[in-house]
């Protein structure tokens, strides 16, 4: 007997649908699972022959071929452990199954027969929908994950005999509902405020504008001047996802497997800080079959990077590609694979490796020779890529003991998405741009029209300082966005003069 399920398998952030063809006939009771399959799928008939028979049912006793087609795309991972499962089932009993090709299904068995939550739910609701079927039957647990995508039913499931059952028409389930618009719009916001940071002024000046326009941030200065702190309050400013990036960013953590019942949904902008001692896969993503890494799970978010300098030279060096594209494409013998990685790069370093060159309080204890060691670690093309760098001084005892209260991250916020606003209504229209960092060369031209005196500024600043070409176009969108939080049409000199004096670390640290 021949039977058919459609289910799913992943590729890359989406979902590809995958039919899984059993069938029965004369020969030696053997299982044989084709289609190119891995380890783990290649295993499930173990697992699924021993979850069919504790379940209550039995299995086929012939020969059982089970094809996972289109033959020619890897099939990876043990979510096709269920529809295995119900199509032996089917083809055991010579059952019909009236609901079966209306369904996507899905899931991982263990040998009690009950059901395990998978990786990559939403993704395969997405496909189901686009595939023209009506349901999907999965896991439990990433039921309310899948349930953000609308206009499918899905029925969340806890055992193969309860899927069976729902398949035959035996036994009814309630389709979980889920809004993904409601939920998006309810998210209460953050624990922490930057009214909450005393002093540091300029560095919440330059923090401000590198999120009203989407621009890289470097901080630099001794330990202990609240470096982290600021950037732990970030998220705070920052405008909240829209519907369709929300979707876009929970697929990412939904492949990687990082929701679960209770956090199904990424309601806010990611802000993710790998540890220095992070390996170029875990950063950039990859491994034998390409999986996202940091910087595509900080997508439409913020990826903040303590430490700087800790980083190997060659971590660094990977994240050229997303800061520049907004993607990262992996190679491996397996495939190739892009994954989205459009964020915003924090980072904070110390000025030296004892922390206190430059400090007038402190003796900085470093040679020469390590301190240029120190920061050669960075190189110049990553410093390129950095829009704002700014000096983050210790805060001094009279600002650390003041009872005055700082500004909160709600006027911050406030005047960060009347800039967006502009942004937004400026790039309507044309090609899609999300903020001023992402305008392109034309952009960049019709937009950042400078009058004498600022080109004249810009000259000066370009030679004096030596600054690189990809420099000149960081100081012009830098300048566009602060013109934007001023209300101004026009970039003025006043805007160029502080976009410049974001570039001047770079002569006064690094030559």
């Amino acid at each position: 007997m021949f039977t058919r399920v459609f289910s799913a398998a992943l590729q890359g952030v989406e979902a590809i649908q995958v039919e899984v063809e059993v069938n029965t006939g004369v020969g030696n009771p053997l299982v044989i699972v084709v289609g190119l399959p891995d380890a783990a799928v290649r295993e499930s008939k173990d697992r699924v022959t021993t979850a069919i028979g504790n379940s209550g049912f039995r299995w086929p006793r012939e020969r059982t071929t089970i094809n996972l087609a289109p033959a020619d795309t890897k099939k990876e991972g043990p979510s096709f452990d269920l529809p295995i499962a119900i199509g032996m089932i089917a083809a055991a009993e010579r059952a019909e199954l009236p609901r079966l090709e209306r369904c996507y299904v899905i899931g991982e068995l263990a040998l009690t027969g009950e059901i395990r939550p998978i990786k990559g739910a939403l993704p395969i609701a997405v496909e189901a929908r686009n595939q023209g079927k009506k349901a999907i039957i999965l896991p439990a647990v990433n039921a309310p994950e899948a349930a953000i995508v609308e206009g499918i039913e899905v029925y969340g499931v806890r055992n193969l005999r309860e899927a069976y059952e729902f398949l035959s028409r035996k036994k009814d389930l309630i389709p979980l509902q889920g809004n993904a618009a409601e939920r998006l719009e309810s998210y209460s916001g953050e624990d922490v405020d930057f009214s909450e940071v005393k002093g540091q002024h300029q560095v919440k000046r330059a923090i401000e504008v590198a999120m009203a326009g989407g621009h890289n941030l470097l901080l630099i200065g001794p330990p202990g001047s609240g470096k982290s702190m600021l950037a732990k309050r970030i998220p705070t400013i920052i405008p909240p996802m829209s519907l369709d990036e929300a979707i876009e960013t929970t697929k990412i953590h939904s492949i990687c497997g990082l929701l679960d019942e209770t956090h199904s949904f990424v309601a806010r902008r990611p802000f993710r800080s790998p540890h220095h001692t992070v390996s170029d896969v875990g950063l950039l993503g990859g491994s034998t079959n390409p999986t996202p890494g940091e910087v595509s799970l900080a997508h439409n978010g913020v990826l903040f990077l303590d430490e700087l300098p800790e980083f190997k030279r060659t971590t660094l060096e990977v994240m050229r590609q997303p800061l520049e594209d907004g993607k990262v494409t992996i190679s491996r013998a397996a495939g190739t694979m892009t994954f989205p990685a459009d964020f915003v790069l924090i980072a904070a370093m110390n000025p030296c490796p004892c922390g206190y060159f430059g400090d007038p309080a402190r003796e900085c204890r470093c040679s020469p020779v390590q301190i240029e060691r120190y920061r050669n670690r960075i190189s110049g093309p990553l410093l390129d890529r950095i829009d704002l760098h700014v000096e983050a001084p210790a805060v001094a005892f009279k600002e650390l003991s003041g009872v005055g209260h700082a500004e909160p991250s709600a006027a911050i916020r406030e005047r960060v998405l009347a800039a967006r606003g502009v942004q937004k209504a400026r790039f309507a229209g044309g090609r899609k741009t999300a903020s001023n960092a992402r305008m392109s060369h034309s952009q960049i031209k019709k937009f950042c029209v400078l009058d004498e005196t600022s080109t004249e500024m810009l000259r000066h600043a370009m030679e004096d300082l030596h600054l690189s070409a990809r420099a000149y176009d960081r100081i012009l969108k830098v300048a566009r966005t602060i013109a934007d939080l001023a209300g101004h049409e026009r970039i003025e000199s006043s805007h160029i003069g502080e976009a410049i004096q974001y570039r001047t670390l770079d002569r006064r640290l690094w030559a």
